[in-house]
C-alpha cells in the first residue's frame, strides 16, 4: 500500500516498531515494510498542529521527559516513571547489537519523579539507565517503564539497560527504590529473557535485553508485561522470575504492551501492527496461563485500568485509520454494557500510560513519545469528550521552558553523559515497545 509517500522514508521490516517521524513535510508512505513521515490528526502537509485534547482534559503537571507508566503512592501523590535522555555509551564490539534501529547508545538519565496535589514535581530517584536509539534525528529512548507499590515500598521496572542498549554495566531489571532515592535490583530480567527464550521469537528484529513495557503489583508480587519477545513475567520480592504466559506460543508476535488486574485474571492489552487498522486486542489470562480475548476493535493500545464501577478503559496511543501513528489522534475508551467501545477522552498526543486517583480521575502520560518534555494530563471521565478549545496538547514553544516548580531536578552533571542534539522543532519521534 502507498499513499502518497514522500521525503524521509523510514525503512523496517515489521509493522509493530513504534519509530514514526513526523516531519516539516508531513505525510504517509505506510506498509507492513516501511513508515515515514505521518501528518497531524487535523490533516496532511500544511495542516497545522494537532487539535486540542477533548474539554474534559486539562494539564496537570508538565516538565516530564519521556513519560511512561504511572501510580498513586501510599501517600497520595502521583508517582511517574521516565524513559530519560539516553546517552552517548556505544557497546559496538561488546555484545549482540539491535538491529534495523541500533546501536543504542546509553546512559544514566532516567528518572521517577513525584506529584504533588497541586502539580509541583520533584525527583525521587534518577541516575538510571536510558537508551536512545541509533536512528539519528528520529532517534527515540527507553529507559524507566513503569512503577508501583509494594505496600508502602517502590519498585520500577528498568527497560534502558542492558549491553544491547549502552548499559552493559546495568541489565534491564526490576528495582526496589530505597527512601534516599538509590536502586536495589530485585531481579535481572535481562538475564531472564536471555535464559528463557520464548517459543516464537523473531530472530530478524529482536531485542537481545527485552524491551519491557509496563509492571502490576497482585497479591504481593510484581508481574511485568514484556512486549519484544512476548512474555508476562511473575517478579516475586525476593528476586524470583517465573513465566506466567508465553504469548508467542499461541498468539505469534503480537506485542503485549499493558497488565492490569480484575476480578481474578490479568488483562493484558497488544499494540498489533501498523498501519493502524483496529487490530489491538484485549486479553484475559488466567493465573494458570489460559489465553482468552474479551475485546478487539481497538488500536495501539498503551494502557488498560479499570474504575471503581468495574468498567474497562484502554488507552489507544493513536487511532487514524491505515496510517501510522498520528500524533494528536490519541484517544481513551471505555467499554459500555453493550459491549461496544465509547470515547472517553480524545485529541491526546502519544499517550503513553495511565492510571486512576482517589479522585475518581484519569490521569494520563500524555507526550510520552517524542517531544523532550512530556506532561501528565487529568481526564474527568464523568464529562462526555466534547471538542477542546484550549492549545493543542503538543509540546511548549521551543523558547519557552517549563515553570521552575514544576521541572524536576536534574541529574547530577557527574553521571549525566553528553547528550546528542535535540530534535529539531516540529519534528516528533515515536520509538517502538516491541519490534516487531
Amino acid at each position: 500500500m502507498n499513499i502518497g509517500c514522500v521525503r524521509k522514508l523510514v525503512p523496517y521490516r515489521h509493522g509493530s516498531r513504534l519509530l514514526v517521524t513526523v516531519a516539516a513535510i508531513l505525510a504517509l508512505c505506510a506498509s507492513f515494510g516501511s513508515v515515514a513521515a505521518q501528518p497531524p490528526a487535523g490533516g496532511g502537509p500544511g495542516a497545522g498542529p494537532p487539535p486540542a485534547p477533548s474539554a474534559n482534559v486539562s494539564v496537570f503537571a508538565t516538565g516530564l521527559q519521556g513519560p511512561r507508566g504511572l501510580r498513586f503512592g501510599p501517600d497520595g501523590a502521583l508517582y511517574v516513571a521516565e524513559a530519560g535522555m539516553g546517552g552517548t555509551t556505544s557497546t559496538i564490539g561488546q555484545c549482540d547489537q539491535v538491529p534495523e534501529v541500533g546501536p543504542y547508545t546509553g546512559g544514566k538519565t532516567a528518572r521517577i519523579s513525584k506529584i504533588d496535589a497541586s502539580g509541583k514535581v520533584t525527583t525521587v530517584a534518577q541516575g538510571l539507565p536510558s537508551a536512545r536509539d541509533g536512528m539519528g534525528e528520529q532517534s527515540a529512548v527507553t529507559g524507566v517503564a513503569d512503577i508501583d507499590f509494594i505496600g508502602t515500598t517502590l519498585y520500577a521496572l528498568v527497560s534502558g539497560g542492558g549491553c544491547s542498549h549502552g548499559n552493559p554495566d546495568v541489565p534491564n531489571e526490576v528495582v526496589k527504590v530505597n527512601a534516599d532515592g538509590s536502586t536495589t535490583r530485585i531481579t535481572d530480567l535481562s538475564a531472564y529473557i536471555k535464559s528463557h527464550p520464548v517459543a516464537k521469537p523473531n530472530p530478524a528484529d529482536i531485542e537481545p535485553d527485552g524491551d519491557f513495557y509496563s509492571m502490576i503489583q497482585v497479591g504481593g508480587n510484581l508481574y511485568v508485561v514484556e512486549s519484544n519477545h512476548g512474555d508476562l513475567i511473575k517478579v516475586t520480592p525476593d528476586g524470583t522470575a517465573t513465566r506466567v504466559v508465553d504469548f508467542s506460543a499461541s498468539q505469534g508476535h503480537n506485542v503485549p504492551t499493558a497488565d492490569v488486574y480484575h476480578d481474578g485474571n490479568f488483562y493484558v492489552s497488544n499494540l498489533s501492527t501498523f498501519p493502524v487498522t483496529g487490530n489491538s486486542k484485549v486479553y484475559k489470562v488466567t493465573p494458570g496461563g489460559d489465553i482468552s480475548v474479551v475485546a478487539s476493535g481497538l488500536s495501539a493500545v498503551l494502557g488498560l485500568a479499570y474504575d471503581s464501577q468495574g468498567r474497562l478503559y484502554a488507552l489507544e496511543m493513536s487511532t487514524v485509520p491505515n496510517q501510522g501513528p498520528v500524533p494528536g489522534s490519541g484517544m481513551v475508551v471505555r467499554m459500555t454494557a453493550a459491549g461496544t467501545w465509547e470515547p472517553v477522552a480524545t485529541g491526546l498526543f502519544f499517550p503513553t500510560g495511565m492510571t486512576f486517583g482517589p479522585d475518581g480521575m484519569l490521569y494520563v502520560s500524555n507526550m510520552g513519545f517524542g517531544p523532550p518534555t512530556g506532561q501528565i494530563v487529568k481526564v474527568n471521565v464523568n464529562v462526555a469528550p466534547t471538542a477542546g478549545t484550549g492549545a493543542p496538547a503538543g509540546p511548549p514553544p521551543t523558547t519557552a521552558a517549563p515553570p521552575a516548580a514544576a521541572t524536576p531536578t536534574p541529574p547530577p552533571p557527574a553521571v549525566t553523559p553528553a547528550l546528542p542534539p535535540a530534535p529539531k522543532p516540529g519534528q516528533y519521534f515515536i520509538r517502538r515497545l516491541g519490534d516487531g
